[in-house]
């Protein structure tokens, strides 16, 4: 089911770049439930050609329209590159599949039934090569996750502010109701944490952009993620600016991504 409307900005009168912003619902055999998402088009989108897809995942406590709710500019990024975004519900899950509870699964959502859904009703380009996947703090943990784990379906991802090691925080976030408390299931927390997951990387094998503002909570473990990457010699983009665990920041930061991604497909277009 899909829902449609357009932002439209005019100039002299008229209409000039309409991003259309659909609503949709898209069903999981995985959790038997159907489950939103934000998809927006580009103004140019026609089915003569195939388009770029960024999935951007929100934070923990927000929803599948957040992001374009309190960043309403990323409709005229999806103008400008010519890609499409799309924003799905991932609820409090941190994007995984829970050892604990069956009826979570986001991350057999995303990966397994989400992307073939948006490939099959949208005019996309059908392979690794034009899928890039970022997102903010719960969401930055969960791009990561996701595109390491899934290297065959990503070839370009992204991080803001992202809990990318969530073994300091073992009370927060509600991450005991998906992977169990740590101090009873330590090896589900190890196993679910995008530090442990970096030796299934290769140089080259995934194209990566991380940032963290200096004042948030999450900068120390991005930090050591930073060096954990060039410890192993796996080429990414790391940004740091002053900047504190908010909307303030990723107004600014989702744009960075999006120009990170855009070259990267850009790139591939020349190839």
């Amino acid at each position: 089911m899909k829902y449609f409307f357009s932002i439209c900005f005019l100039v002299s009168g008229f209409c000039g770049l309409c991003a259309t912003v659909d609503t949709v619902e898209v069903f999981s055999s995985s959790m038997q439930k159907k489950i939103k998402a934000v998809v927006i088009l580009p103004s140019a989108y026609t089915t003569a050609k195939e388009y770029p897809v960024i999935y951007l995942l929100h934070g923990f406590g927000d929803t599948y329209a957040t992001w374009v709710n309190n960043v309403p500019s990323i409709k005229e990024d999806a103008d400008t590159y010519h890609f499409i975004i799309v924003c799905p519900d991932g609820a409090r899950s941190w994007y995984f599949d829970s050892p604990q509870n069956a009826s979570v699964r986001y991350e057999t959502f995303i990966a397994k039934e989400l992307v073939p859904w948006v490939d099959q009703q949208y005019k996309t380009i059908k392979n690794r090569k034009g899928r890039g996947i970022t997102g903010l703090s719960m969401g930055g943990h969960g791009a990561l996750y996701l595109s390491i784990k899934h290297q065959d379906i990503f070839a370009v991802a992204g991080s803001m502010s992202g809990g990318v090691d969530i073994r300091p925080f073992p009370k927060n976030w509600e991450l005991a109701s998906v992977l169990g408390t740590y101090a009873r299931q330590p090896e589900e927390w190890e196993r679910h944490t995008v530090m442990n997951l970096l030796p299934l990387l290769t140089a080259g094998s995934l194209a990566l952009t991380i940032e963290c503002g200096t004042g948030d909570f999450f900068y120390e473990v991005n930090q050591k993620l930073h060096h954990e990457l060039l410890y192993r010699n796996i080429p990414h983009d790391y940004t740091i600016r002053p900047g504190e665990h908010n909307w303030q920041y990723w107004d600014n930061a989702v744009h960075y991504q999006f120009l990170f991604m855009h070259r990267f497909f850009k790139n591939l277009v020349k190839t």
